[in-house]
C-alpha cells in the first residue's frame, strides 16, 4: 500500500501513475468561473449573467456581472465592486440594468447604463434586500426583506442580553443548515422613476410569520409583476411549526396593489405550487404544481388558470414527464420549460391551444448536455431563448437557442482557458438490463487515454435526492470526469427513484430505499464488470445523502462485490434519523411514517443500514457536516462509531462550519485529497 505525503497527495498520485499535467485536478475545479443568472434585454440584443470567481487561498469567492450580445463577441465585464453584484434585471425601456450588490456589506438595488458605466445605489434599506425585479409597465419594483416578527429570548428577558438559550414550542426551529431566527423573507412594492424609488416599500405581507419566497432555495422565480403592474403573484406555505414541517402544501397568492387584497388562487391542491407566470396578455397566470402533499418530488405540472372562467387546466396532463421553468413567449401561446428526460435536461415548448384536451409537447434541444431554465426573448420580432448548457466535462455557458435553428450556439466560453488544455475522459450513455427486464440509463465515464487492453479499478456512484437524476450537470465536487483523471472507471447508474423515466419509475423508491433501487445499481455494476478492462477486485462504492445512505447498506449487502466505501452525510440510522430531521413531510413519505405506529413501517426493520452493520467487512470512510440539518451528524457519528467498534478499518472527515454540501474552497479541496486518498489506501 503506497503512502503518499497528505499535503501533496493530488500532484504525487498523478505523477506516480504516469498522468500527463493535462488532466484534470480538484484545484482547478476552483479555477472555474460559475456562470448563472443569464437575462435578456427587452430588444433581445444583449445577455447580462453572473460570474462567480473563487480564491483558494483566500477561501472565499466573488461575483461580478458581464455582459454579451446575442450575436457573439466577446463578453464585457460591467461590475468589478469589492462585494458581491447578482440578480441583474434590465429595465423595461432597456436604457438600465438593475441588480443588487453587498458594496459596503448590505446588498442593496443599484442601476447601471447597459454598458456598465453611470453605476448608482437606489435603495437604502436597513437591513438590506433581495429578490428583485421591475414591473412591465416600469412603474414599480418588488423585492424582498427580511422582517423580525417573533420575538427573540432576548425580548422576553430584557435583563438576560448575553443569555443564548432558545425557547422551542414547535417544530421547523432549524431548516437544512440554519437555525429559526424570528425573521421572515417578505415581499415589498415601491413605486419607482427614473432611477429612483418614489414611494415607501409597502410589505404586502405585514405581520404575516411565513416566507416568501420559500426557504432556502427559492428565489425571485417564485415572484412575478402582473402586465399591467397593478398585481404580484407569489409563492408562500402559510403553514407555522410543526405543522410547516409536515407538509409541503405551498400556494400561489396574488396580491392586488390596487385593493390591498391577497388571494389564494391554487387553493384546493395540497402539494407545493410554485413559480407563478402571468401571461403577457394578462388573461391568465400559469404555475409549477405537485399533486401530494408531503411528496417533495412529485411531478411538476403546469397548471393555467383562466381569469375570465376561473377554470384550470393541467396543461400537462398528457405529458409523463416533470416540468420546471415555465416561461411565456410574448404573444402568450406557447409555454417554454426544463424538463428530466432520459438523463439529460431538455428544454420544451407546450403549445396552449384552448381547442385541445391534450396540450402537444414539442423538444427543442437535443443532445449530450444539460440546458437551463429557458429566458424567452423577441428579437427582431421572432422568439429566441437563452438557456445554460453544461456536461459532466464543462461547467454552464450561457447559450441561445434559435427556434428556427434549435442546436444551441455558445455565447460565453467563460473557462475555456482553464479547461481547453486538460483532457477529458470520455462520456458513454450505457443501457443495463435490470433484473425485472427494464432498460436503465447510466453513464459510464473513463479515464482519459483510455486503454481497453489494461485493468482498471472502478467507482459506483450511487445519486443522493432520493429523486434527482443522474443528468450532464457539471459538479465541482462530485465531479466524475475529476474521478476518470485519477484514473477510476466511473459508472453513475439512473436507477429507480429518479425522475426522467416516467412517473412510475420515480415513484418506485418511495417506501422501498433498499429494495429495488438497490438492486438496480448492483445491476449496473455487475454489468460494468463484465468488461476486459474492469478490475473485479478494485471496485468502490460512493455516494451522498441518499447516496450515502446506499452505501451503507451495500456495506451489510454487498456479497463481496466491493473493496471500499465513501459515505458522504448519507442516512445511517431509519430511527434516528427520524427523530433528528427537519422536514418530517420528507421522511413521513418516504419511508411511510413514523418509527412508532404500529403496524410499524416496514422500511425500519427491512431497509435502515444500522440493522445490517454486523456484515460490514471493508473498509469504510465517513464525512459529515456540522450544520447538516436534513441529515443531521448524529448519522455520521453512528456510523463511524459501529465501524470502529466492530473493528473495521475506518475514518471520519468532519466539517463544523459546512451544511449538507461542502461549498467553501479550501474545504472542498481537502474533501477531495481525503476522497482519493482513501481511495488509494484502501484499493492497492
Amino acid at each position: 500500500m503506497r503512502k503518499i505525503l497528505f499535503f501533496n497527495l493530488i500532484a504525487l498520485f498523478i505523477c506516480s501513475l504516469g498522468f500527463a499535467q493535462n488532466r484534470l485536478t480538484p484545484e482547478m475545479l476552483w479555477k472555474l468561473g460559475r456562470v448563472g443568472e443569464p437575462a435578456l434585454s427587452p430588444d433581445g440584443n444583449t445577455v447580462v449573467y453572473s460570474v462567480r470567481n473563487f480564491n483558494l487561498q483566500e477561501n472565499k469567492g466573488n461575483t461580478d456581472l458581464y455582459s454579451v450580445s446575442v450575436n457573439g463577441g466577446s463578453a464585457k465585464k460591467l461590475t468589478s465592486f469589492a462585494g458581491n453584484e447578482g440578480n441583474p434585471r434590465w429595465r423595461p425601456d432597456g436604457k438600465k440594468i438593475g441588480f443588487i450588490a453587498s458594496e459596503g456589506g448590505i446588498d442593496q438595488l443599484w442601476e447601471m447604463n447597459p454598458d456598465g458605466s453611470s453605476q448608482q445605489k437606489i435603495s437604502a434599506i436597513a437591513d438590506g434586500l433581495s429578490n428583485f425585479n421591475y414591473a412591465k409597465t416600469g412603474n414599480r419594483i418588488y423585492f424582498t426583506v427580511d422582517v423580525q416578527i417573533a420575538k427573540k429570548t432576548s425580548d422576553l428577558y430584557p435583563d438576560l442580553p448575553k443569555a443564548s438559550g432558545k425557547l422551542i414550542d414547535g417544530l421547523m426551529f432549524r431548516h437544512w443548515n440554519q437555525w429559526e431566527d424570528g425573521a421572515f423573507s417578505h415581499v415589498f412594492v415601491a413605486d419607482y422613476a427614473n432611477g429612483k424609488i418614489t414611494s415607501t416599500p409597502k410589505d404586502i405581507m405585514s405581520g404575516e410569520a411565513f416566507d416568501a419566497p420559500l426557504k432556502p432555495f427559492g428565489g425571485e422565480e417564485q415572484l412575478n409583476f402582473s402586465p399591467d403592474g397593478n398585481k404580484i403573484a407569489y409563492t408562500c406555505k402559510k403553514l407555522s411549526g410543526t405543522e410547516y414541517a409536515k407538509s409541503t402544501n405551498a400556494e400561489i397568492y396574488i396580491y392586488d396593489i390596487i385593493s390591498g387584497k391577497t388571494e389564494n388562487v391554487s387553493s384546493g391542491n395540497i402539494g407545493y405550487d410554485t413559480e407563478p407566470r402571468f401571461s403577457p396578455d394578462g388573461k391568465s397566470i400559469i404555475w409549477l404544481s405537485m399533486e401530494r402533499d408531503g411528496f417533495e418530488a412529485d411531478k411538476n405540472r403546469i397548471i393555467q388558470l383562466d381569469f375570465a372562467t376561473g377554470k384550470k387546466i393541467d396543461l400537462t396532463a398528457g405529458f409523463d414527464f416533470t416540468a420546471g421553468s415555465p416561461s411565456w413567449s410574448a404573444d402568450s401561446k406557447n409555454i417554454y420549460f426544463e424538463c428530466p428526460t432520459l438523463g439529460t435536461h431538455q428544454i420544451f415548448s407546450l403549445i396552449v391551444d384552448r381547442r385541445k384536451k391534450i396540450y402537444p409537447f414539442i423538444q427543442i434541444t437535443k443532445g449530450q448536455f444539460d440546458m437551463g431554465g429557458p429566458t424567452v426573448g423577441t428579437k427582431n420580432g421572432k422568439t429566441i431563448l437563452i438557456s445554460t448548457q453544461s456536461s459532466m466535462a464543462a461547467p454552464p455557458e450561457i447559450y441561445l437557442v434559435d427556434l428556427e435553428n434549435p442546436v444551441p450556439k455558445a455565447l460565453t466560453t467563460t473557462n475555456a482557458g482553464v479547461l481547453n488544455p486538460v483532457k477529458m475522459g470520455k462520456i458513454d450513455k450505457r443501457i443495463v438490463k435490470t433484473n425485472d427486464g427494464k432498460d436503465m440509463v447510466a453513464w459510464v465515464v473513463y479515464p482519459p487515454d483510455f486503454d481497453p487492453a489494461k485493468k482498471y479499478p472502478s467507482l459506483l456512484v450511487c445519486q443522493g435526492g432520493p429523486q434527482s437524476m443522474v443528468s450532464q450537470s457539471f459538479s465541482y465536487r462530485w465531479n466524475p470526469e475529476l474521478m476518470a483523471a485519477m484514473g477510476y472507471i466511473v459508472i453513475a447508474p439512473n436507477r429507480r427513484g429518479l425522475p426522467g423515466f416516467g412517473q412510475a419509475w420515480n415513484d418506485e423508491i418511495s417506501g422501498d430505499w433498499g429494495g429495488q433501487a438497490m438492486t438496480d445499481l448492483l445491476s449496473a455494476i455487475d454489468d460494468l464488470s463484465k468488461e476486459p478492462y474492469i478490475d473485479k477486485n478494485r471496485i468502490a462504492c460512493v455516494g451522498a445523502s441518499y447516496g450515502g445512505f446506499t452505501t451503507y447498506w451495500m456495506a451489510g449487502n454487498h456479497n463481496k462485490r466491493f473493496r471500499s466505501f465513501i459515505s458522504h452525510c448519507g442516512v445511517y440510522n431509519f430511527e434516528s434519523m427520524y427523530g433528528g430531521t427537519e422536514e418530517v413531510f420528507f421522511t413521513n413519505f418516504d419511508l411511510k411514517g413514523a418509527p412508532w405506529e404500529s403496524p410499524k413501517p416496514k422500511s425500519y426493520e427491512a431497509f435502515s443500514p444500522d440493522r445490517f452493520v454486523r456484515n460490514w467487512d471493508r473498509p469504510i470512510l465517513v464525512i459529515h457536516n456540522e450544520l447538516d440539518f436534513r441529515v443531521p451528524l448524529n448519522q455520521g457519528l453512528e456510523a463511524f462509531s459501529a465501524a470502529q467498534l466492530r473493528g473495521i478499518e475506518s475514518k471520519f472527515l468532519y466539517f463544523p462550519d459546512e451544511g449538507h454540501w461542502v461549498t467553501k474552497p479550501q474545504n472542498s479541496v481537502l474533501w477531495q485529497r481525503v476522497f482519493f486518498q482513501w481511495l488509494e489506501d484502501t484499493m492497492n
